[in-house]
């Protein structure tokens, strides 16, 4: 009878153990798969998860810019509410979203995919763009916010946010469409079908170029920006474009030289934005630029930059390099479509040369030597 009862014991203890057991193995399924539906992006600067309807914690340089980005067709907002075409973008809380799949990503950039139309880019550059491209059908795009995040309406195109973490991010609508803070003090947006809304972020208040580089990419002056930087001993770059049709590409393309080719389809003028290191082309205290071969002018104002436009490339430096920031160039075109940028600086613009002695070249620092040596013999 003992052995009976020990017996029962024994496997009830044993069920006991299991059920446990089994128990934990079902979560750890949960969770594997949950983790396999999200989709992480994480650059040197940028960082981002695709999880459900939405893009999540978009972060840049340790800034949270937005806890969440969903984006919905027009067509299919409306339709599920009931709506009609006047709807009040101040509204727009409630988007069910597409469905997001991160489709491919680089080491400067990534493309998420929805189930709409609508594409999103993020770039991993300083200023951690993410472009949202209705693709061919109107959209609606909200983006939550942090709590402490406060908003600033500039115009029907532009919104500032300061996060909380006291940097800058401002979104702006190239295109058709508009942007503002909704009634849950959120950022929502309207898009026609082929407009973008491209959010730019600041690790500090903005400079006055990089207000009117805003003003340029929202009014559709600035066709593109490119960035050609160091990263890790190691050049890389990274390309983002602003309305239809166009297609910018950037390399360094030799020793102390960047090439940018940008083609449209359009023929009207434009200005290109881009970002160089001095590792990239050189010194910026020297910097010459050509399009399609042929010298570009420096000009000091933003009137003459943009004279550019149907008369001659001309080029501005906004900001030069330093030992921990790129160098930011504007450079006017005079027309399109397809047009190459070539930046090249000179290294011992600083009056350095490779042979460490101030001021002088190869030869005059070869000569030097030789009549020091010379001087020395004859003592």
């Amino acid at each position: 009878m003992k052995r009976i009862v020990a017996a029962t014991m024994a496997v009830l203890l044993m069920s006991a153990a299991v059920a446990p057991a089994a128990t934990a193995s079902t979560g750890a399924t949960s969770a594997d798969a949950s983790t396999q539906s999200a989709e992480a992006f994480a650059g040197a600067h940028v960082s981002f998860q695709t999880e459900g309807n939405g893009v999540t914690n978009y972060t840049v340089d340790g800034q949270m810019i937005a806890e969440n980005v969903s984006v919905e067709s027009a067509s299919a907002y409306e339709g599920r509410l009931g709506l009609g075409a006047d709807v009040q973008l101040s509204a727009v809380t409630n988007l069910a979203g597409a469905s997001t799949s991160l489709a491919a990503q680089t080491k400067t950039s990534a493309t998420v995919e929805t189930g709409g139309s609508a594409e999103l880019r993020a770039h991993d550059s300083d200023h951690g763009q993410l472009v949202v491209d209705a693709g061919g059908e109107s959209q609606y795009v909200r983006a939550n916010l942090s709590e402490d995040a406060e908003t600033e309406q500039n115009g029907e195109s532009r919104l500032t946010v300061e996060t909380a973490d006291g940097g800058e991010a401002t979104y702006l609508v190239v295109g058709d469409g508009e942007v503002t803070t909704n009634e849950e003090g959120d950022v929502a947006a309207s898009l026609s079908s082929d407009a973008q809304l491209v959010v730019r972020t600041y690790d500090e208040s903005k400079s006055e170029s990089d207000e009117r580089i805003e003003q340029y990419v929202a009014n559709g002056t600035a066709t593109a920006e490119a960035y050609v930087t160091e990263r890790s001993g190691e050049i890389v770059n990274s390309t983002v474009a602003y309305g239809q049709e166009t297609t910018v590409e950037a390399s360094q393309t030799a020793e102390s030289e960047v090439t940018v080719t940008v083609d449209r389809a359009e023929s009207e003028g434009k200005i290109l934005v881009t970002s160089v290191s001095e590792a990239a082309v050189g010194s910026v205290d020297d910097l010459n630029v050509t399009v399609d071969g042929e010298a570009a002018a420096e000009v000091e104002s933003y009137s003459e930059l943009e004279g550019a436009i149907g008369n001659e490339p001309r080029y501005m430096v906004v900001s030069e390099g330093s030992a921990d920031a790129d160098a930011t160039v504007l450079v006017g075109i005079d027309h399109f479509s397809e047009r190459q940028v070539t930046m090249s600086g000179d290294e011992s613009g600083d009056g350095s040369s490779d042979d460490g002695l101030p001021g002088f070249g190869v030869l005059a620092g070869l000569t030097a030597l030789l009549s020091a040596a010379g001087l020395a013999r004859r003592r």
